[in-house]
C-alpha cells in the first residue's frame, strides 16, 4: 500500500489545519477530515472553463474571474479556453500559501507564467461591484470559493450583487461542487440570474460514475444581442 505523503501544510482563520497530499502520484487538499480538489474535480473544473469561456471566445479582450484557486485547475483551464492577446484574467485568493504552493509543487501551470494573469489577495463586494459590468465571466469552484465571517461567499446575497453588477449584460457566473447544493439554484433566480444546472461524470466509464453539478448564470439582460462585445 502505497503511503500517504503530506507535501505541505497551513492553519486556516478557525483554527483547522489544511493539508496538500500526496497518494500514488495524485495530489489533493485535505481539510475538515475531508478530500477535495481531486481528480474528479479537476474534470467538472475543466468542463466548467469550457463552458464558461465558450460564449466569449469571439471577443476582443475578455476580462474573467476565477474566485478561489484551490490547485489551479480551473485558473489553468480557463487561461487556455481564451488565448487572446488581450484577455484579462484576475484570480482572487486570499489564502497565500495556496499561491506558494501552486509555485512549488505545481510549476508546469499554464497560468503561473501567463503575462494576462492578475492577482488579488484582497477584495471586497463594493471593490468587486466597481467593475461596473465589465466583466464577461466569474468562475468558482464552491469548495474553494473564499470566505468571509465563515460564510462562503456565494452563500451572501452581498457578494452574489456583486457579482452580477460586475458581469455585463449576458456574462456568465459558472460555478462547479464536489456535491450538489442544496437551493443553488433558486438562490441564483433570486440574485437576478438566468439559470442552466448541468452535470458532469467524473469518470464515465466506471460502473457507478460521480456526478459532480455545474450551475451557469446568466446576467438577465436588458435587451437582447450578442453576448461577446
Amino acid at each position: 500500500m502505497k503511503p500517504r505523503i503530506i507535501l505541505a501544510q497551513t492553519t486556516l482563520a478557525d483554527g483547522s489545519s489544511l493539508e496538500l497530499h500526496e497518494h500514488d502520484g495524485r495530489k489533493y487538499l485535505h481539510a475538515h477530515g475531508q478530500q477535495w480538489a481531486g481528480t474528479g474535480n479537476v474534470i467538472a473544473e475543466e468542463e466548467l472553463a469550457k463552458l464558461g469561456t465558450h460564449p466569449f471566445r469571439p471577443a476582443r479582450q475578455p476580462r474573467v474571474w476565477v474566485m478561489g484557486l484551490g490547485l489551479g485547475a480551473l485558473a489553468d483551464a480557463v487561461v487556455r479556453a481564451l488565448p487572446q492577446k488581450k484577455a484579462e484574467f484576475t484570480i482572487y485568493e486570499p489564502l497565500r500559501e495556496l499561491t506558494q504552493w501552486q509555485k512549488s509543487f505545481f510549476s508546469e501551470r499554464e497560468y503561473l507564467r501567463d503575462s494576462r494573469v492578475r492577482w488579488k489577495s484582497q477584495l471586497s463586494p463594493s471593490d468587486l461591484a466597481r467593475e461596473e459590468g465589465g466583466l464577461h465571466a466569474i468562475l468558482l469552484q464552491a469548495d474553494a470559493c473564499p470566505m468571509e465571517n465563515g460564510k462562503l461567499l456565494i452563500d451572501d446575497k452581498r457578494w452574489l450583487g456583486a457579482m452580477r453588477d460586475s458581469l455585463q449584460q449576458g456574462g456568465v457566473l459558472g460555478i462547479t461542487a464536489s456535491r450538489i447544493i442544496s437551493g443553488m439554484y433558486q438562490r441564483l433566480r433570486r440574485a437576478g440570474f438566468d439559470v442552466v444546472e448541468h452535470f458532469v461524470e467524473s469518470h464515465p466509464s466506471a460502473k457507478k460514475p460521480r456526478r459532480y453539478p455545474i450551475w451557469l448564470a446568466r446576467k438577465q439582460a436588458q435587451e437582447r444581442g450578442p453576448m461577446a462585445r
